[in-house]
Parts: C-alpha cells; sequence; structure tokens
C-alpha cells in the first residue's frame, strides 16, 4: 500500500515522500516500513507499543489511533509529524 512520509521522516526514506509497505495492520505497515527504512518505526511508536504523542496516522483521510487497525492493500497510509518549539 501507498504510505505518505512527512519531512522530517524522509532522512529514513532516501528523501522518498512516498513509499510502499504491506500488512494487513497498521502494526504490520510500521513493522515492514522500519526493516525497509531501519530506525523509522521508533520515531513513531513509543517502548508501550502505542503511536507517539507527535505524530498523527490517517487512513484514507481517517485519523487512526491503534496499530491493530486493520489494512487493506488499497488503503492509503499518510503519516503526520506535529512540530513544536516557541
Amino acid at each position: 500500500m501507498k504510505v505518505l512520509i512527512p519531512d522530517p521522516l524522509r532522512s529514513y526514506t532516501e528523501g522518498r515522500r512516498q513509499v510502499e509497505a504491506g500488512g494487513e495492520t497498521l502494526g504490520e505497515v510500521l513493522a515492514d516500513l522500519d526493516r525497509r527504512y531501519p530506525g523509522m518505526r521508533f520515531r513513531m511508536v513509543d517502548e508501550q507499543d502505542a503511536i507517539r504523542r507527535h505524530i498523527r496516522i490517517f487512513v484514507n483521510g481517517e485519523q487512526v489511533r491503534t496499530l491493530g487497525h486493520g489494512l487493506r492493500a488499497s488503503d492509503e497510509v499518510f503519516i503526520v509529524q506535529a512540530l513544536s518549539g516557541g
């Protein structure tokens, strides 16, 4: 499936804005991304296996909050990383 990568994570994907990944759940897709682009999953998922607070993940335009969310091969995953600072 198509995964859209935000600017702050593109260093893992060699600058690519869009990559392909597979899996039946969001967690499996993120694990596949990590196999292809080592270290990427840690930037999105914390030690308790939860999506980090500053990460938002949308599937077909709907926000997904759990790694167990089921996916289809035709889905589009969009990762958004919030920016903070003052």
